[in-house]
């Protein structure tokens, strides 16, 4: 049990890696891109490819092998860092799928229709700029409940 308790770990925190970094770069490819709008688009559609077919893959294998862990182990759901972090993982998911996405996607049909110094897509990138950083912020206490597993 031990061993397979730490190959799960270990996926689990390569998954962790990958989405939160990922996720990360996400505001220096925008930015940099910004400051160039010639490669915005570029810039947009590569956070698009990366959110869509890595970083949010690899928040489901979060939640599987989470949950694989939760098992081997026996740790029982009841505890707070646990349904914490459950919670957490929902209103981040439901937040990304239902929100941050259709704003990027918004974003990218915004940028070739009306350019990057219009006021709609202005208005478009700062909503995707406040769900970037929400979801940032969500994700940073998800990671505080699984390294401190606090108590209540």
């Amino acid at each position: 049990m031990p061993l397979l308790f730490t190959v799960i770990k270990y996926v689990h925190i390569l998954a962790a890696i990958v989405a939160v970094g990922f996720n990360i770069s996400y505001a220096i490819w925008i930015t940099r891109a910004q400051n160039d709008s010639a490669h915005l688009d570029f810039a947009l559609r590569g956070v698009k490819f990366l959110d869509d077919y890595i970083a949010n893959p690899a928040y489901i294998l979060l939640l599987l092998s989470g949950l694989g862990m939760v098992y081997v182990a026996g740790y029982r759901l009841t505890q707070f860092w646990l349904w914490g972090a459950l919670v957490l993982w929902g209103v981040a998911m439901i937040m990304g799928y239902g929100f941050y996405t259709p704003t990027l996607r918004q974003q990218i049909k915004t940028l070739a229709a009306s350019g990057a110094a219009s006021a709609e897509y202005r208005r478009v990138s700062n909503r995707g700029t406040a769900l970037g950083i929400t979801l940032g912020v969500i994700v940073a206490l998800i990671l505080a409940l699984m390294v401190f597993k606090p108590t209540l």
